[in-house]
């Protein structure tokens, strides 16, 4: 016993149950590989599964995704979702979507032979899934406590990262809030202030939690997808502001590469609701706009500020 039991065991990942499944590995043992496949199929649209196409088509790997939508990223804005879309195709990653694998079957050679919903076959050295992440909770022993759970095997906890049970906790992936490890390890700081820090009033803010993809190119968002700004505020009190250009970093190559960007703003102050772009250095980027949506910054307040130039993050200052 302890006065605090901190649960913090994360989530892993997740393969279908098919005929053949076994004969692929997920994003553990993509870093166990000890060569580079040459053909290689990356089963999902999520955050692993665009990072991990990008990476092994940018070596050199014939890179097939598979995605049972029409577009990655399900959940983000839509100009994110088609922007990259188009890029992967671009950069040469064979996207096959709307289909799922449905059996997979390990050849005499050591290749491994994919059939596919839609009546398609693929022939790959390297089957990877990233078809999503489950809570790490079933063999914990939690069902020797009365902690409160969710069917899908996460832990319910208030705003403070308190179970049901007095002197058990959790943070990360495990409390259904979003899978990223900034947010477990922001969590779980917050937490030890209130508990060893004398705080008591600390806890994580999971409202306008800056996200980045690393993709290819990467991928910056924070705060409310357009559609979701329509849902909440309606559409006539939006004003949507857009940029597309090349970065300059690759403007004077044979490979300009796109740079999308876009801020929601909402009601007459224009508050920016919303920020998304995909691009070179968007990573880098977000943060310090990140810090200004936090604080509630308008579409005035982002206008006020001088452009550093030339430079791609000007765009969000000059819209």
């Amino acid at each position: 016993t302890a006065p605090h039991i901190l649960i913090a065991t994360g989530g892993k990942p997740f393969r279908p149950d098919i005929p053949g499944a076994e004969y692929g590995i997920d994003s553990d043992g993509f870093f166990e590989l000890d060569e580079q496949p040459r053909r290689v199929a990356v089963v999902g649209g999520g955050y692993i599964g665009v990072e991990l196409a990008g990476v092994l088509n940018a070596l050199g790997s014939e890179t097939h995704s598979i995605l049972r939508q029409e577009l990655p990223l399900r959940g983000f804005d839509a100009m994110l979702q088609e922007t990259l879309k188009t890029l992967m195709l671009e950069e040469g990653i064979d996207i096959h979507e709307k289909t799922e694998i449905k059996q997979v079957t390990k050849l005499d050679n050591g290749d491994l032979e994919l059939a596919l919903t839609d009546g398609n076959t693929l022939t790959v050295d390297c089957l990877i899934w990233a078809t999503g992440r489950k809570p790490n909770t079933a063999t914990i022993g939690l069902d020797n406590t009365d902690v409160e759970m969710r069917h899908n095997g996460q832990i319910v906890v208030d705003k403070f990262q308190n179970t049901n049970v007095e002197g058990i906790y959790a943070v990360g992936d495990i409390t259904g809030q979003p899978e990223l490890t900034p947010v477990a390890v922001k969590a779980g700081r917050m937490l030890s202030e209130r508990l060893f820090n004398g705080q008591t009033n600390a806890h994580l803010d999971y409202d306008l939690v800056p996200t980045v993809v690393f993709s290819h190119p990467p991928i910056g968002t924070i705060g409310m997808t357009e559609s979701e700004a329509e849902a909440k505020f309606g559409k006539a009190n939006l004003t949507i502001y857009r940029s597309n250009f090349a970065a300059m970093y690759t403007a004077v190559t044979h490979h300009r590469q796109l740079t999308s960007m876009k801020l929601i703003c909402a009601g007459e102050d224009q508050k920016v609701v919303g920020l998304h772009g995909i691009g070179y250095a968007m990573d880098e980027i977000l943060q310090g706009f990140g810090v200004a949506i936090k604080m509630g910054a308008t579409k005035a307040d982002f206008d006020a500020c001088i452009a550093i130039h030339p430079t791609s993050a000007e765009e969000y200052v000059t819209m």
